[in-house]
Order: C-alpha cells, then structure tokens, then sequence
C-alpha cells in the first residue's frame, strides 16, 4: 500500500512508472469516480513525452497518444452492460503501452498478466495506492516502486 498525500506524489509514481515501462505493458486503474484515476493517467503520458494534452477518454474511449512508446489510454465506463470488442488486442499488442480506467468492463478481454493500481479515496487530499503485479514481469515492475521507497 502507498499513502498518496500530495499531486507531487501521485506524479512521483506515475513518473517512476512511466520510466519502468516497455512495449505492450498494461496497467489497470481502478477506482471510484473522483479516485484520481485521469490524473495519474495524465502524469503518466507527460512521463512518456506525450506533448498533447490528455483528458478523459469517457466518450471516445480510447484516445491515443505519440511518446517514447505509443500511449492508448482507455476508460470504459461507457462499456458497462455491453459486450464489444473495440479491437482491444490491436492496442494491447502494437508495442504501446495501455492505461484502462474502468478495466470492470471489459474484464473477458484483458490479458491475463498484466499491473493493477487499485486507488482509493481518503479524502480530497489522500488517497491509498494498492499496487497487484499479475505475471513476472509485473512482479519486477512492482519491486521497482518497492525500491523506490514511495511504499512507506
């Protein structure tokens, strides 16, 4: 678990992330609305060179974005109760990477290795991060945070 206080540390993480990242990684954000899911997702792209401005993909989706990797950036929100495949494994295998806010809905299509940041809302200022590595790759991406001392 990382206690989150402050943007300057949701940016650290997502900053330290960014720089760990390789082709086809996935990672999952999860959270209620208001989590700060966007935000990371934001410092995330900027980490990765992304010179756009990154917003919400609620409507479109997915939104994609040029980087030190191609960056897709998926929220699903508007997938509930539906079973479409918008050619998520297009996304998932063309040597980007893929943040997907809302990941709940399209659970069938996901690979199954992949890092989950579950994040809950404390209060307007706090947030925890709970960091799940699904394969060993992850494992090793989740030691990287670990050693980085932004887990105390």
């Amino acid at each position: 678990m990382i206690q989150v206080d402050s943007l300057e540390k949701t940016q650290h993480i997502a900053e330290k992330l960014a720089q760990v990242v390789t082709e086809n990684d996935i990672i999952l954000l999860n959270g209620d609305l208001g989590a700060g899911k966007t935000t990371f997702s934001q410092y995330f792209g900027k980490a990765l060179g992304v010179k756009r401005n990154i917003n919400s993909p609620t409507f479109n989706i997915i939104k994609s974005y040029k980087g030190r990797l191609p960056f897709h950036h998926m929220d699903c929100y508007r997938l509930e109760d539906s079973d479409e495949d918008l050619g998520f494994d297009e996304y998932f295998n063309d040597n980007g990477v893929t943040i997907i806010e809302w990941s709940e809905f399209i659970q069938e299509y996901l690979p199954k290795e992949r890092l989950e940041i579950n994040i809950k809302y404390i209060d307007a200022d706090k947030r925890v991060f709970e960091i799940i590595s699904k394969g060993e790759h992850y494992k090793q991406i989740k030691e990287v945070l670990n050693d980085d001392n932004i887990t105390n």
